[in-house]
C-alpha cells in the first residue's frame, strides 16, 4: 500500500522510480520535489511538483510541454500516455480521423511550437478534437498557460491512479493471504 509514510521515507532514487513519470519524461520534476519532503498529503507533493514547474524557467516549461506526444501520433510513447490515448480511442483512429488529427496536429505545432495537451481521461476522440479546434484559435501565451494547466492535470491523475494501483495490490494481496488462511 502506497502511504505517505511510505513515501516521506523513501531515498531519492526510490522517489524517483516511483514518482519521476508523473510529468512525461521529466523526472527532474520528481528530483527537485524530493528535496521538499515530508508531505502532509499526496495532494501537498503534487502542489510541490506544480510549484516547481511553475518557478522554472520557460526553456525548462517548453521543454516540458514538448516532451508530450502529439494526440494520436504513431511514435514512441510513455506507457501512461499510451494508455491514457488508448482510453480516449486516439489509437484506434479510422484512416480520415487520423489525417484530420494529423493535420490539425501539425497546424496546431506550427502555430505554437508545441504539441497540443489535453488531459484524455474521461474524454472521447470527438471532445478532443472539438477542444483542439477551439484552442488553436488562442494566442500564444494563453495556450502555453493552458498545456502547462493539462499537465498539472495529467500528472494529478496519474499520481491517483498510482495510489489506486498500489492499494487495490495490496488489498488483493490480504485479501489472497486471508484466502489462504481460511484454508
Amino acid at each position: 500500500m502506497l502511504t505517505l509514510e511510505t513515501v516521506n521515507q523513501a531515498s531519492q532514487e526510490e522517489f524517483v522510480q516511483l514518482f519521476g513519470d508523473l510529468f512525461e519524461h521529466s523526472a527532474w520534476i520528481a528530483e527537485k520535489a524530493y528535496d521538499t519532503k515530508p508531505f502532509s498529503s499526496f495532494q501537498e507533493m503534487h502542489q510541490h511538483m506544480v510549484n516547481i514547474v511553475k518557478n522554472a524557467s520557460t526553456r525548462e516549461k517548453l521543454t516540458l510541454i514538448q516532451a508530450h506526444p502529439s494526440l494520436g501520433d504513431k511514435v514512441q510513447m510513455s506507457q501512461n500516455s499510451i494508455n491514457e490515448q488508448q482510453g480516449a480511442g486516439l489509437q484506434d483512429l479510422t484512416p480520415a480521423e487520423y489525417e484530420n488529427f494529423l493535420t490539425l496536429n501539425q497546424h496546431y505545432q506550427s502555430k505554437f511550437g508545441f504539441p497540443f495537451i489535453i488531459a484524455v481521461r474521461g474524454k472521447d476522440k470527438h471532445q478532443i478534437y472539438e477542444a483542439m479546434n477551439t484552442r488553436i484559435n488562442n494566442p500564444t501565451e494563453v495556450e502555453f498557460e493552458t498545456a502547462l494547466l493539462q499537465i498539472y492535470q495529467i500528472a494529478k491523475l496519474r499520481l491517483l491512479e498510482k495510489m489506486t494501483m498500489k492499494t487495490e495490490a495490496a488489498e488483493a494481496a490480504n485479501n489472497n493471504l486471508t484466502n489462504k488462511e481460511r484454508l
